[in-house]
């Protein structure tokens, strides 16, 4: 497994993971403005890949837009879906190429996510997540029932509270959480029973004080990642945050990660972010206060 961090990383991965593919690529968008990959999604039905897209059937600007990137796909010769009407939205985002390759992400394909916000995108070969994935994309490009099978593979609403409230209840000394909204009740008095059960959990993101949970805004630009990491063994990404909406409502897909190099990584760009807020700060000048104190306590003995 391999994790994009954006905007660490850009749209190469995308670009050159498209341009790798042999034989199929089944693409979920719900945004895209990035012309590099719908031309990179067109010179590969040019040589000879089955290219599908499946497409939102409205986003918060409208159909407009979705209807002119339906019509430029369409014209490069991939084969489009529009998603159901069912849910309130489609906001998943994911790749799967040549049905070995599982491309999940926090991010959608435009400038304003991948050049200018913090999010992440995770790469697996693992055949169970890809095949489980495969299942989905099919389920919904022919507009039928899905049904969950591999426990990995979280998908908003089929299983995503059950999957996501048992990933944070199994929390014994940290959950570092990017959410740009943590709103569901449920998630927020799981969250706080863990803090008095003595676990660190820290948000970056919102959610209200009155949970009293330490929270801190992006220091950055633009948040645009879910994302848990659980005991620095276990991580969660994907495109649902922890509100009923995104839980219940709507067509969101994350995956639990039990890489540990790309936990690691995760990790340490949290622990990294997490140092440049007002919270953060703080606690990096008590520590060194701390550390003197010590220096000169070890002197004078």
């Amino acid at each position: 497994m391999k994790l994009i961090i954006e905007p660490d990383h850009g749209v190469a991965p995308i670009v050159t993971a498209i341009k790798q593919a042999k034989r199929s690529i089944d693409i979920l968008i719900f945004r895209l403005d990035r012309l590099e990959i719908a031309r990179a999604l067109g010179a590969a039905v040019a040589r000879g890949v089955r290219v599908r897209a499946l497409t939102a059937h409205a986003s918060r600007g409208g159909t407009k837009s979705l209807r002119k990137l339906e019509m430029i796909l369409l014209a490069a010769g991939v084969t489009v879906s529009r998603t159901a009407d069912d849910l309130v939205r489609y906001h998943g985002k994911m790749m799967i190429l040549d049905g070995r390759f599982l491309h999940l992400y926090g991010f959608n394909f435009t400038r304003l996510d991948i050049a200018k916000s913090r999010s992440f995108g995770v790469i697996s070969k693992n055949r169970k997540l890809v095949a489980e994935a495969s299942k989905l994309f099919m389920a919904d490009f022919d507009r039928q029932p899905y049904t969950p099978g591999y426990e990995r593979l979280v998908v908003s609403p089929e299983n995503a509270r059950e999957r996501l409230s048992r990933f944070i209840g199994g929390a014994r000394k940290q959950l570092l959480i990017y959410d740009p909204q943590v709103s569901d009740e449920a998630m927020l008095r799981l969250l706080t029973a863990r803090v008095k059960a003595g676990v660190d959990v820290r948000i970056i993101g919102k959610v209200q004080s009155k949970w009293n949970i330490r929270s801190e805004k992006y220091p950055g630009k633009r948040l645009h990642i879910r994302a848990i990491i659980r005991d620095g063994r276990r991580a969660f990404l994907g495109s649902q945050s922890l509100r009923r909406l995104e839980l219940e409502k709507r067509r969101e897909v994350g995956v639990i990660i039990t890489d540990d190099k790309v936990v690691c990584e995760m990790q340490d760009v949290f622990v990294r972010d997490w140092a440049l807020t007002d919270t953060g700060r703080k606690e990096a000048k008590k520590a060194a206060k701390a550390g003197k104190k010590e220096e000169k306590l070890a002197a004078a003995s």
